[in-house]
């Protein structure tokens, strides 16, 4: 077979593969994470988050 021929062997076997889903009860392991997120909304107003947001956009 020359290079780029079409193979449809090889095309029905990729696609085969790309449209079955592994349901496996291994593939089904969930991370446990643990920390904290804090967050300080500080005195900032709508307004002044979308001007801010518009100066970065600007840059």
């Amino acid at each position: 077979m020359s290079m780029g021929a079409y193979d449809a062997a090889e095309h029905e076997r990729r696609e085969e593969k790309t449209s079955t889903v592994d349901t496996s009860p291994d593939d089904d392991r969930r991370s446990s994470y643990e920390g904290t997120v804090e967050y300080d909304t500080g005195d900032a107003n709508a307004d002044d988050l979308l001007a801010q947001f518009r100066e970065l956009r600007s840059s």
